[in-house]
């Protein structure tokens, strides 16, 4: 059972706590974590492109010439494909690209990388995360004091309304609740910090 150090905001050593096997020290899968960040991946593109099709592009309702006697070619429109300015063929839609991933094939590979994450000294427990006031300036100098404040992932109990306001603008720190942790956002994470309130919620949910 892995056995982590609790600090306080200054990063002093407050006591110890034990983490969960099921969710610490769990398989590290890694063809899994890569299939569910490109799954991920995908969800997240916008699928926006389009081209217009010949029924779409503006003009070409009149017929060019006349069917025969001119010497070219028949043409019922000049926004044909083959025509400048005429329509696409078989051009990209507007589209969703994401998929289904079976849920405990997602959970295993989250686990992996939370279990990961430990065994390479990236996970900080705090005995609490709390301002009395919403500044960045604060939140700033607490991360500094923890060592993490480039690509840090914090994962809180409740989204606290001071701390997301004072986050808001450290755009290296990313707050997200137990229930939206996800496999993208641990792998992208140098710095996964956990509030002590937080993790045995963390080990219920996802274990």
């Amino acid at each position: 059972m892995p056995i982590v150090d609790v600090v306080n905001l200054s990063k002093e050593k407050t006591g110890t706590v034990e983490l969960d096997d099921r969710l610490f020290a769990a398989e590290i899968n890694l063809p899994l974590i890569h299939e569910a960040v490109v799954m991920q991946q995908a969800c997240m593109r916008h699928g926006t492109a389009a081209t217009k099709t010949r029924g779409m592009v503006r003009g070409g309702g009149k017929k060019p010439w006349r069917e025969q006697g001119t010497g070219r070619a028949r043409a019922g429109s000049n926004r044909s494909p083959l025509w400048r300015g005429g329509g696409t063929t078989f051009g990209p839609t507007p589209r969703d690209y994401g998929y289904a991933f079976p849920r405990k094939k997602y959970r295993a590979a989250l686990r992996g990388v939370l279990t990961a994450k430990v065994k390479d000294g990236s996970v900080l427990v705090v005995d609490r995360l709390a301002l009395e006031e919403a500044k960045t300036k604060q939140m700033a100098q607490i991360l500094k004091k923890l060592e993490a404040t480039d690509r840090t992932l914090i994962v809180a109990l409740e989204m606290d309304e001071k701390v997301c306001r004072a986050l808001r603008n450290i755009p290296s720190v990313k707050l997200l609740s137990i229930q939206g942790l996800n496999v993208y956002d641990l792998v992208c994470a140098r710095r996964v910090l956990i509030p002590q309130e937080a993790l045995s919620k963390l080990q219920e949910v996802w274990s």
